[in-house]
């Protein structure tokens, strides 16, 4: 995995073991959590316009990148209880779906 992504997931970890959250953190409530946040991505962009979508102002990106964070956080947690590495998950997957899907041309 990143360092970046090692050291994120590592203070994660000590989050929730100073507060003592770890017990509350099984894949299952991490895996609701997760699209719960998702949802909330979601609903910033519920009614938009494509062209609206592509061009938010700064206040209104500022949340989102809250959500997306929220989403983050609770991808690595998930992903640090079930012990997957989600760099090699990521290219795993680009690799599938590259097979699935080949480039046309």
């Amino acid at each position: 995995m990143d360092s970046d992504l090692k050291l994120l997931t590592q203070a994660l970890r000590d989050f929730a073991q100073a507060r003592d959250w770890e017990q509350f953190h099984s894949p299952k409530n991490l895996a609701a959590a997760l699209s719960v946040e998702a949802a909330e991505l979601l609903e910033h962009f519920q009614w938009l316009t494509e062209a609206q979508s592509r061009s938010l102002p700064a206040d209104k990106r500022a949340e989102i990148g809250t959500e997306i964070a929220d989403v983050l956080l609770y991808l690595l947690q998930l992903a640090d209880k079930l012990g997957i590495d989600v760099v090699e998950a990521a290219r795993s997957k680009m690799l599938l779906n590259a097979k699935k899907y080949p480039a046309q041309g």
